[in-house]
Order: structure tokens, then C-alpha cells, then sequence
């Protein structure tokens, strides 16, 4: 069987009506630290990794949406993009 983790850039701030773009946007990690986040993860546990893919969503953080794990995500203009680690690995 194989299974899936997800290795998301948290939300430091979330967006806020601003004229500062800055706000508008919000605040995440950067997608260094959700590799590091992986990598951390894959030595304390002895897995065979069968890929490893940077997936892009829109809207992941979006208060009606359901993160990573959403099958159905809304684009609308000015719509926000993230990105984050996907590690494909076999179950025992």
C-alpha cells in the first residue's frame, strides 16, 4: 500500500484587508523550512520513498477550504498560490 505526507509552509499571519500588499497577503514560511520539515521527518523514521513532488494550490489557507488534503479548490482572480512538499512512501 503505498500512503502520503504533506509538508505545508505554516501560516505565520493570515491575510487582512490592507492596502499594504504585504498584509493582503499574509505571512508563511518558506518553502526551505517544509523541506527541512521533511527531512527531519524522514530520518526519524525508516521508510522507502518512492517520490517526492513540490505540488502548487490555490487558496489552501482559505477559512472554506480544507488545506492539502481539499479534492476541490476555488480559483478566483487575485486568487493566492502555495506551495508545498509531497513525500510518496510504502506502507509495510
Amino acid at each position: 500500500m503505498i500512503a502520503y505526507k504533506d509538508f505545508v509552509p505554516r501560516q505565520i499571519r493570515a491575510p487582512r484587508l490592507s492596502f499594504n500588499p504585504a498584509d493582503a497577503t499574509g505571512e508563511y514560511e518558506t518553502f526551505g523550512a517544509a523541506v527541512d520539515a521533511a527531512n527531519r521527518w524522514l530520518k526519524q523514521n525508516d521508510l522507502k520513498v518512492l517520490q517526492m513532488e513540490t505540488v502548487v494550490l490555490p487558496n489552501i489557507w482559505a477559512t472554506w477550504e480544507q488545506g492539502t488534503q481539499d479534492s476541490s479548490l476555488m480559483t478566483h482572480e487575485g486568487a493566492m498560490w502555495h506551495q508545498f512538499l509531497r513525500v510518496w512512501y510504502e506502507l509495510e
